[in-house]
């Protein structure tokens, strides 16, 4: 079990969130993919485990990770939500075609909460940085 995956659990202990096999499957699986799962994906991929899992009880499970800070949501438009598991500082590439969701990391942004909080008079809680274009699977190759 990785260490990630352990502290989880434990914070999640800590909080009296009891944990059930699905949620420690949930929680594992978030924890194991970089590809950002909707609920339906986390779902069809968990069921065959836990064929009495219905979907709501993994959006159940993944709003109870959200209050404890374990998971955040992102919502984009008419598109399900997308639930990321790495909550470090960082910020995410998606594709217009496809729906792929990419994390990169780019440090002249870390300090835009401090920098914005400065120039507004907002005690800033967080914040969202995307971009938006085609993938290398989807962009079309130009000679």
């Amino acid at each position: 079990m990785s260490t990630r995956l352990m502290e989880a659990l434990d914070q999640l202990k800590m909080t009296g969130v009891r944990i059930t096999p699905q949620r420690h499957a949930i929680l594992s699986y978030l924890i194991g993919t970089m590809s950002h799962p909707t609920a339906d994906e986390i779902y069809k991929s968990l069921s065959p485990r836990f064929p009495s899992m219905s979907v709501a009880t993994v959006y159940n499970t993944l709003k109870v990770f959200i209050e404890a800070g374990l998971v955040r949501e992102m919502t984009y438009g008419d598109h399900s939500s997308r639930f990321d598991a790495d909550m470090s500082d960082h910020y995410h590439a998606l594709c217009e075609q496809c729906g792929k969701l990419v994390d990169f990391a780019y440090r002249p942004l870390d300090d835009l909460e401090k920098a914005a909080g400065e120039l507004t008079g907002f005690r800033v809680k967080s914040h969202r940085v995307e971009v938006y274009g085609l993938c290398s699977d989807c962009a079309p190759v130009t000679p």
